[in-house]
């Protein structure tokens, strides 16, 4: 009989995962506009809905409306007027692809661009969706035709030839390319023909050393454009770039040439425009941001930068451009460790910075962020002048423990946030300025509970508990008051390391955390030394000491939860990910009696086998290696890393296990979950596999999700309990 035994749907998971969340936020003129995604059990899809907040300030008046699925992308012009739309129609087998532009309810310019590039680029990392400062032009990215040579022909090799791809999530981004799409306005206020239209491919005039990727493009003026440039390396790859801050790329000027010598190009085609790239090669630059004068005119560039190589994520700098002086500098630096003066950690955001960042308060202009403080993300304002940061959100005694997400300003005086804590779910707010320049809040949205649901969720209680014996080590624990207070047992504890190892557990809303603290278990989410939010000299520490250090810090957390008579001895069991997948296996080999089950997820279990990773130099790097084009997996190196890996300590495993396997990962391929899988089998250990096809790294698919965290829970309900001997 199966150790691993369904006990049924939770509706607590259901509801909660259920919930709307803001995922993308602008203003249509000084109305602001929330778009959500929500998941959906029923159909096993993700949806997405927009709410419009037609009161601002002053009302609660909004309306909502169901996205389309065909819609893959969409923005809004600088005047507010217009409305630019990716949409892709599914017919059967056939695949349709076109751009609009909207001005009000009216099409002003429609193009079926299906046979001229394939698939829209609406990721984070390639995406472009920009207007020219008149309007009549267009910035998109999609993936070009295998066989858009401009003189196609019957050779088969373009179709068979390798080519690099970005790695995780899909193997199908390999050619990013900008398009350019531009119209006249129809006199007659009707859609605009076909001989008014134009739709080139960019292309740099000048050969560059290795082949470069466009993405992230924006216009300045009508015929400059700023955009980031991905490159292979010299030994023909392009590493994986999701979650990834240290990629060969860097920022280039794009210049079009003149209007009269592209017309009547052919729909499609490829035109020469001269590249700059500004941005030294030692720098991975991305999200070129335009800044812009009371005059229209563009004045700043600004960007975020990280070293190439070395960790995968660090301290990112805010560096800019003066687009009259065409000179450069950093605006905010790498912060090493912070100072008992303010605190501040360095900056830690998305990858991106957001696509409407300024802000104007009381004559001077801000970039707008949210960034990892701690384990709290918080909202930073910063001078664009200056480079002087501000905490607007910080946390004060008796408040809550939120953390922020920023969302997009209307560019003028007011912004778009979002904040949870681990037991609140997010509500949307608006940000803004009385007359005496003090930012005041308005809660624009928050999420419809079920009353029972809503009970359930104040019976928890967050809080963060200093690893003191560790420093700057911290752990997020979220328990039931119930459950603490009752006689008896202490609650089970679940320790959940997160991955990385250079990210953080803060304290946002998590609907699986919560549902999982909602069964009557105690949460533990350690930040171990490698987190971000605590100074790069904390992630430089942990490079060449992974397996030790990040595992000392995960038992010192559990040990000082027991001396605070918060868990006990017995009743632990540990969940992770990737590497907190890593740590987990780690945990359980090193600590056999610590633990009395444990959940991983896609797990890296060999570090010298994942050289079919998207991103090979990660096992180099984070083990204090050096990587290089011409790098080999040698005996040496292989052995270092395998005394490194949790498979080492195979033998000494008692906990049973839970394995989840993403068949599609292309982070931690699944051979890594497999071969641990079969190792503990090949001993006669307690193990079960899920096996999610079609899923990647994160395992996030609808279905997937929730039969992992049923599968998490059903595990620890009947193993938990019981030590190991």
């Amino acid at each position: 009989m199966a150790l691993l035994q369904h006990t049924g749907p939770s509706s607590l998971y259901t509801e909660l995962a259920e919930l709307p969340s803001p995922v993308y936020a602008d203003f249509i003129g000084d109305v602001p506009r929330v778009t959500y995604s929500v998941r959906d059990h029923e159909r096993n899809i993700i949806r997405f809905l927009t709410k419009t907040f037609l009161g601002g300030v002053t009302s609660d008046h909004q309306t909502t409306s169901h996205d389309s699925s065909e819609v893959k992308g969409f923005t809004t012009s600088p005047s507010k007027s217009r409305q630019a739309i990716l949409r892709e129609v599914i017919n059967g087998t056939s695949t349709r692809r076109f751009v609009e532009i909207w001005a009000g309810t009216q099409i002003e310019a429609s193009l079926d661009v299906t046979k001229y590039h394939d698939a829209f680029h609406t990721d984070d990392f390639t995406s472009s969706l920009s207007f020219s400062p008149s309007e009549t032009s267009l910035l998109y990215t999609a993936e070009a035709n295998v066989n858009s040579d401009d003189n196609p022909s019957d050779d088969p090799y373009p179709k068979f030839r390798y080519t690099p791809h970005f790695g995780e999530p899909s193997r199908a981004k390999k050619r990013s390319i900008i398009f350019l799409f531009r119209w006249t306005r129809s006199t007659a206020f009707t859609r605009a023909a076909k001989q008014d239209m134009l739709l080139v491919a960019l292309s740099p005039a000048q050969p560059t050393q290795v082949p470069v990727l466009f993405g992230q493009a924006t216009f300045a003026t009508e015929d400059v454009i700023y955009a980031s440039g991905h490159e292979h390396t010299k030994d023909g790859r392009l590493l994986g770039v999701k979650w990834c801050f240290n990629r060969p790329m860097g920022i280039w000027e794009i210049k079009l040439p003149e209007s009269a010598t592209v017309q009547g190009t052919p729909f499609g085609a490829k035109i020469s425009c001269n590249a700059l790239k500004l941005t030294p090669s030692e720098r991975s630059c991305r999200s070129p941001r335009v800044l812009y004068d009371d005059s229209q005119i563009p004045t700043k560039l600004f960007w975020f930068s990280n070293p190439v190589g070395g960790p995968h994520a660090s301290c990112v700098s805010l560096e800019s451009r003066d687009l009259i002086t065409g000179t450069s500098k950093v605006l905010v630096d790498t912060v090493m460790e912070p100072t008992s003066e303010n605190g501040f950690p360095g900056l830690y955001p998305n990858y991106n910075m957001p696509s409407s960042p300024f802000l104007r308060r009381g004559g001077r202009i801000y970039i707008v962020l949210h960034s990892s403080w701690r384990s709290r993300a918080t909202i930073l304002f910063i001078d664009t002048e200056s480079g002087a940061v501000s905490d607007e959100t910080k946390m004060r005694d008796g408040e809550p423990l939120y953390s922020w997400d920023f969302c997009a300003t209307d560019n003028k005086t007011r912004f778009i946030c979002s904040r949870s804590t681990p037991t609140t779910p997010s509500e949307v707010l608006l940000g803004y300025f009385d007359q005496h320049d003090t930012l005041n809040w308005k809660v624009l949205d928050k999420p419809a509970i079920s009353f029972a649901t809503e009970n359930a969720l104040r019976d928890l209680t967050a809080s963060i508990i200093p690893i003191g014996a560790r420093p700057p080590t911290e752990t997020l624990v979220i328990q039931s008051k119930k459950a603490s207070a009752r006689p008896g047992p202490k609650p089970i504890c679940v320790t959940i390391p997160h991955g990385g190892p250079h990210v953080s557990s803060t304290t946002s809303f998590y609907p699986a955390t919560a549902a999982l603290a909602l069964e009557g278990y105690t949460l533990s989410l350690p930040n171990y030394t490698g987190s971000m939010g605590f100074g790069d000299k904390y992630i430089q520490k942990l490079l060449g000491h992974c397996g030790t250090m990040d595992v000392q810090d995960v038992v010192e957390s559990v040990n000082e939860l027991i001396r605070l008579g918060i868990s006990e001895h017995g009743r632990q069991v540990v969940q992770g990910g990737s590497h907190g997948g890593f740590l987990t296996a780690h945990l359980i080999g090193r600590y056999p009696t610590l633990f009395n089950a444990a959940v991983m997820r896609n797990p890296v279990t060999s570090v010298g086998e994942l050289t079919a990773s998207d991103i090979p130099d990660w096992a180099y790097a984070e083990f204090g290696l050096q990587f290089t084009p011409d790098s080999l997996m040698t005996p040496a190196i292989f052995q270092k890393l395998f005394e490194a890996s949790p498979i080492a300590h195979i033998d000494n495993v008692r906990a049973p296990v839970l394995l989840l396997i993403g068949e599609d990962d292309l982070r931690v391929v699944p051979a890594q979950g497999l071969r641990f899988y079969h190792a503990l089998k090949g001993r006669e250990r307690r193990v079960e596999m899920l096996w999610f096809k079609g899923e990647t790294h994160p395992l996030d698919g609808v279905e997937a999700a929730r039969v992992s965290w049923e599968a998490g829970r059903d595990w620890f309900k009947k193993l938990g309990q019981n030590p190991v001997d």
